[in-house]
């Protein structure tokens, strides 16, 4: 079966749009022998130009992820009625939160063509499939192109669309599900199971990505068929990582005692550790990605500049309570201890 990424080690970095991936931390991977993914979502196509020339300067193989536009429909009259909710949370911080929705491709063309003019080794996709002559134009730039699945169903479009190989993400994972259908949960099941699954349905190669708390993580989700694991909870603490001061904190905080998956701050699945802010507004189930991102992106950057982790969408994975301190070298090396 095809190699899917050049790396010494079995360990990506995965992907963390919003901040904690970054040039430093993708360094501090691939010097440890693992392989790194940059974060093009939520970035201009200028931002994410310039990330790409600073990692090829270390002369390093990587990969650069992208959000494919969701297309997702929104219920304008439950759009408002959940910005009204807000109200008490945005006036905290004296802020006015537009209830009218905001909806855009994160720039899906620039970065698409920046892409294709200037490829890297490995295109990783997020959050469904684009159309196939997208995912043609990459392949024939010389990308590998893989697809970020969460089902069976979802592997077999991927490999009808053309992609090279496959993410299998188990709902244990941190941050946003990549669930085609934003408005449903992912199947809740382990990864190792769910790679099983997914090679009895397609031969392609795959990528390992969820609930990882160690290296016996690692070793299991290899045995059961994945090339490689990502990580990307297991990072966030390191000192590379660009993870913000209030959510490093929380991460190591015994005052947070459970990941739970909700829609509250984006509209689209993603687990997060459950602080009040979740719990305030959990029953209302609001779907509309990116709208709802956009609705709450002020709030939740005003939360983080004050430290107010009650507001703060602090994505973790069910292994976050194992998320290490220092260098992301050391971190890629202990995760790979247990390997012949």
């Amino acid at each position: 079966m095809t190699r899917l990424l050049d790396s010494r080690l079995p360990i990506v970095a995965a992907p963390m749009a919003g901040g904690p991936s970054t040039v430093a931390l993708a360094r501090a991977v691939a010097s440890a022998g693992g392989f790194p993914f940059l974060a093009g979502g939520y970035k201009p196509r200028e931002a994410l130009e310039k990330e790409i020339a600073a990692v090829r300067a270390a002369d390093i193989a990587f990969g650069v992820n992208l959000f494919v536009p969701s297309g997702e429909s929104v219920d304008e009259a439950a759009f408002a009625a959940y910005a009204e909710e807000l109200r008490a949370e945005a006036d905290a911080y004296g802020l006015e939160l537009d209830p009218s929705p905001v909806q855009d491709d994160d720039g899906w063309g620039e970065k698409l063509a920046l892409l294709t003019e200037d490829p890297v080794p490995v295109v990783s996709l997020t959050f469904g499939l684009p159309d196939r002559a997208d995912i043609a134009a990459l392949r024939r730039a010389g990308t590998r192109v893989i697809a970020t699945v969460t089902s069976p169903g979802e592997a077999r479009l991927a490999r009808e669309a053309g992609v090279d190989g496959l993410v299998v993400q188990g709902s244990q994972a941190g941050g946003h599900s990549a669930v085609f259908d934003g408005t449903r949960d992912p199947e809740s099941i382990t990864t190792a199971a769910l790679v099983r699954r997914v090679l009895q349905a397609v031969d392609l190669p795959l990528i390992a990505a969820g609930g990882v708390d160690g290296p016996g993580a690692v070793r299991e989700l290899l045995e059961a068929g994945a090339q490689a694991v990502a990580v990307g909870t297991l990072l966030l603490r390191t000192d590379e990582a660009g993870t913000s001061p209030a959510h490093r904190a929380a991460l190591g905080s015994p005052s947070f005692t459970q990941t739970v998956l909700t829609r509250v701050f984006t509209g689209r699945p993603a687990r997060a550790l459950r602080n009040g802010f979740i719990d305030r507004h959990q029953a209302a189930s609001i779907d509309g990605y990116p709208a709802v991102h956009h609705l709450t992106r002020s709030l939740r950057a005003a939360a983080g500049r004050a430290g107010d982790a009650d507001r703060l969408h602090l994505w973790a994975g069910a292994g976050w309570r194992s998320a290490p301190t220092g260098s992301a070298a050391d971190a890629v090396e202990w995760l790979t201890s247990e390997l012949d």
